[in-house]
């Protein structure tokens, strides 16, 4: 077997890329992790090229032991890079040293694949999506849903993936739905297509690769819900790890509403009769529900409970008549099975709340379009993880952003890392190819008053306008609420009027529109909030000023923060470091990250808010940050920042992108087609034009249904998909 050092040499060739110590330094330490059987964190900055640093050992591990390696990530951007880009990249790279190529599979959950027996009408039609082949209707949307079905039913014949994403051109969600299936209403091994599901044709081909890939949510689900979806394995790499517990968390986060509870009884229909009484029972906790007040549930009241009380018993009533399995020609019913899991997930997640368990924290949402909603999750995780991922592997965690304040331990503790009986592990810090220091200077407008509950003061949106007319436009605004982006682009639009400076705001288009015009135009400003602070990636001279606006807290009514925050300080603890602090470093670390993207970057990033340099706490959030020059002196930065806009070179022309949030979204290709002109493509006798294009290519990125995409553009269905297919968007 070839030296690790020989494989990683012929893997950076092999992606065209260059040596990079911090590189080197993280394979040896994945390398040594899974030799010694420990676990590893890793914080690899940007520009790093961990993927490299991980993939190389893992693979190396995997054929010399046969043992699958499982890399999970948060964002199916990164997934896709990883799939599409970086292991095939080095598969033909590590070849000629191994032998053999390494081979790799990427698993994702059921519903990402046709249903075999679904399609032979083992199961019923979604009664919520109505007639779907609309034949004599008026109705277009049910019309075109019934085309994409009967397509997707076509192309199944052929298929020998049963995959979403072979589909092209793709077609809606709500279509997609009535050829799939979730987990919970798969017949199993019961289902008398067994043996041709395409899902579980996927899984076993994984069992025979090198390395897997798969998202932290699939991970969690396997480890926690003991179904064993992945391969056996004795080497996870979870990338992304610092957005671990908030994925592992929404994965194990229940939640009831009388709209599911209606949706359960239709489903068991006319196979139960007392399915009316969930009805009734819906109708009870609807009227309990409505006009309470959101946040946390201390304790349940009694007309709550009460309510409660009636869904669990009359779920069970209807799940008693349900459980004798109806059999069909092939001797199972998917019709009931579907019924079955809908009326189990009122039945188990009434019981859960009812219940009352010491780590559930149970909460009250009011949804814009489902209504009330009550949701109940674990207040930490961290045992959770340490029992059911940590057990029996190395675990490789890494990412940008692991060590604040100067430390691993805030991470570690919430993934189960620290306390007795923690298992062994090393924190390493590899760096960064970049030299901050030079690149970037961090500055506190330390005069500025502390940050008030009603919105900025009139001294910080001075402060802001001086610095955005200093650095020429060129300012990536990152706010603690969408308020607030808001107000401050308004703010600056009636102050900038005269100014040849724009300002765009997060909501007024797809995000992904708004940051390519961002990155195409210096004098462009984009302000936003949350999916900006660690989503965005603008390299180049259209990002030379990072303004943060206020440190960003939880909020103070955020239920499951409160409820962490309340227990540690019972148990004689600091609950607002541990928690508040830590969260608040983490997005401060994303934020400010977002400047330096490139060697050739420079700029400011600018905090708007004054505790950073006073409050008590100020040196662990400072400690968080990349190592930027910092300073208080605002004559200083204000010279920077006209220097920089003097001497900016012009606008890098690769596109900006910005992560994926959902767990849906498929990995967006580059557009192989024409330079733009006055139109890039014709199909179907529509001839697109480069702002088409763009838009289409949002529209996926925001996993926007195909239908509604059409309705946007103002053209056929047809028309949309293959320009889309034609793009490598579905």
């Amino acid at each position: 077997m070839p030296s690790l050092d020989d494989l990683l040499t012929a893997a950076v060739a092999g992606v065209g890329g260059s040596t990079r110590e911090g590189q080197v330094a993280m394979a040896h330490a994945v390398a040594a992790a899974v030799e010694e059987r420990t676990h590893l964190l890793v914080q690899a900055g940007t520009g790093t090229g961990k993927s490299l640093a991980y993939l190389v050992p893992a693979i190396e591990h995997a054929m010399r032991t046969g043992e699958t390696a499982i890399v999970a990530t948060a964002t199916l951007a990164l997934q896709g890079q990883i799939v599409a880009r970086d292991l095939p990249r080095l598969a033909s790279s590590l070849e000629p040293l191994l032998g053999r190529k390494p081979t790799f599979a990427l698993v994702k959950g059921r519903a990402n694949y046709v249903c075999a027996h679904k399609l032979e009408g083992g199961f019923p039609d979604d009664p919520d999506e109505g007639a779907l082949l609309g034949v004599g209707s008026v109705d277009a949307a049910a019309s075109r849903l019934g085309r994409e079905v009967v397509r997707v039913r076509e192309w199944a014949k052929d298929t020998d993936t049963g995959e979403r994403e072979d589909l092209t051109p793709g077609v809606s969600d709500r279509a997609w739905r009535q050829v799939s299936v979730s987990a919970h209403e798969c017949l199993g091994s019961r289902c008398p297509v067994f043996d041709d599901c395409f899902v579980e044709k996927a899984r076993r081909e994984a069992t025979q690769v090198d390395v897997v890939v798969t998202n932290h949510a699939f991970m969690a689900i396997d480890a926690f819900e003991g179904r064993v979806m992945l391969p056996e394995h004795d080497l996870l790499v979870i990338d992304e790890g610092h957005e671990l517990v908030s994925r592992v968390t929404s994965t194990i986060t229940d939640e009831i509403s009388p709209g599911m509870i209606r949706t359960a009884a239709r489903k068991a229909g006319r196979q139960a009769d007392s399915s009316s009484t969930m009805e009734e029972a819906a109708d009870l906790l609807d009227g309990v529900l409505e006009g309470a007040p959101e946040g946390r549930l201390t304790g349940l009241p009694e007309t709550l409970a009460m309510a409660l009380g009636r869904v669990r018993d009359t779920a069970r009533a209807v799940l008693s008549e349900l459980k004798p399995e109806g059999k069909g020609k092939d001797g199972v019913d998917g019709t009931r099975q579907v019924a079955l899991a809908a009326v189990e997930e009122m039945f188990d997640n009434a019981a859960r709340i009812l219940e009352a368990r010491d780590l559930d924290v149970v909460w009250l949402a009011h949804d814009q379009r489902r209504g009330p909603v009550l949701r109940v999750a674990p207040m930490s995780v961290a045992l959770l993880v340490r029992d059911k991922i940590f057990d029996e592997r190395t675990v490789v965690v890494t990412s940008a952003t692991l060590e604040l304040g100067g430390s691993f331990d805030a991470v570690a503790g919430t993934i189960g890392l620290r306390g007795e009986g923690a298992p062994e592990w090393t924190g390493l810090d590899v760096g960064s190819p970049f030299d901050y220091p030079q690149q970037g200077i961090a500055y506190v407008a330390a005069h500025l008053p502390p940050p008030g509950r009603d919105g900025a003061s009139p001294q910080s949106f001075d402060e802001m306008e001086a610095l955005i007319r200093a650095a020429g436009g060129r300012t990536l605004g990152l706010f603690s609420s969408m308020r607030a982006a808001q107000a401050a682009a308004e703010e600056m639009r009636s102050r900038f009027a005269d100014s040849e400076i724009t300002f765009l705001c997060q909501g007024e288009d797809l995000t992904g529109a708004l940051v390519r015009q961002f990155s195409a135009e210096p004098t462009v400003c984009l302000f936003g909030t949350l999916s900006l602070w660690q989503g965005v990636d603008v390299p180049g001279s259209t990002c030379q000023l990072v303004l943060i606006d206020r440190i960003p807290f939880p909020r103070p009514d955020d239920p499951l923060a409160s409820a962490r925050t309340q227990a540690i300080q019972e148990r004689g603890g600091n609950g607002f470091m541990a928690v508040s602090a830590t969260h608040a470093a983490l997005l401060l670390a994303q934020g400010a990250g977002r400047l330096i993207r490139r060697r050739d970057d420079r700029g400011v990033v600018a905090f708007l808010d004054s505790r950073m340099m006073s409050a008590r706490y100020a040196g662990f959030l400072q400690r968080s940050l990349p190592p930027f020059w910092p300073t208080t002196d605002r004559d200083l930065v204000l010279g920077a920042l006209r220097r920089l806009d003097q001497n900016a070179p012009p606008p890098h022309e690769t596109t900006s992108t910005t992560s994926a949030p959902s767990a849906t979204t498929r990995p967006v290709a580059p557009d192989p087609g024409p330079a733009p002109s006055v139109r890039t493509a014709v199909t179907k006798g529509h001839a697109w034009t480069p702002e088409q294009d763009e838009e289409l290519r949002d529209g996926f990125e925001s996993e926007i249904p195909l239908d509604e995409l059409a309705d946007h553009l103002e053209l056929d269905v047809e028309v949309v998909a293959a320009r889309a297919s034609a793009l490598g968007l579905s």
